[in-house]
């Protein structure tokens, strides 16, 4: 596919989603599976031996996982493997979830929470690994990259339309570079929380 004509950017096809359901959660809520849909959708398709030796881990248990990912529909054998060795792929880009669609499953929550624990740890070491290679890049890349933080003060109606409008930023740029031998894939990571927690909202369930 070649890179959009200048003063087109953002015209590309949507980004490829799933949105996860309970069963789907539960089941990605392990440090193996998480890192492997990661990995498919970083490096593209690959076989369970290829994805072990990148991972660490041994290719049996690389199989089973990536098996479970299947049954929910994470990931999908290409069908392009050779003899005995499947070649699998993520399904989509990337993946969702509505909190209170979970709620009343127990076991859902509890996943969700050690899922969403996981992308932080997961999140705070990669910023870690770039802040130790960031000195070896050029000032024109660093300048632009790294940490930045904001307070906003909205209702949950405008909370909601910010999360959208920056989604909507992102959507636009996901792709420009492509084509362009000096572009990077960049990690852009959104995250909103509460500055006062002590605060629960009235109307909520403490």
């Amino acid at each position: 596919m070649t890179a959009p004509p200048p003063g087109e950017w953002g015209r590309t096809e949507p980004q490829t989603s799933t949105h996860l359901d309970a069963t789907a959660v539960k089941v990605l809520a392990h440090p193996l599976r998480s890192r492997l849909v990661s990995q498919l959708r970083r490096s593209g398709p690959s076989s369970a031996t290829e994805l072990a030796a990148l991972l660490q881990t041994n290719s049996g248990a690389t199989s089973y996982h990536l098996r479970k990912l299947e049954s929910v529909g994470l990931v999908t054998d290409t069908g392009d493997g050779k003899g005995k060795e499947r070649l699998w792929r993520a399904s989509t880009e990337s993946h969702s979830w509505t909190f209170s669609e979970l709620a009343d499953d127990e076991d859902a929550v509890t996943a969700l929470n050690w899922l969403e624990r996981d992308y932080v740890r997961h999140f705070a070491a990669k910023a870690e690994q770039w802040l130790d290679v960031a000195p070896t890049w050029p000032p024109e890349w660093t300048d632009h990259l790294g940490l930045n933080d904001n307070v906003a003060l909205v209702s949950r109606e405008q909370l909601a339309a910010m999360r959208a409008e920056i989604e909507e930023v992102l959507q636009k740029y996901r792709r420009v570079g492509q084509g362009n031998p000096d572009a990077k894939r960049i990690a852009v990571y959104a995250y909103a929380y509460p500055v006062d927690l002590d605060q629960t909202p009235r109307g909520n369930r403490t």
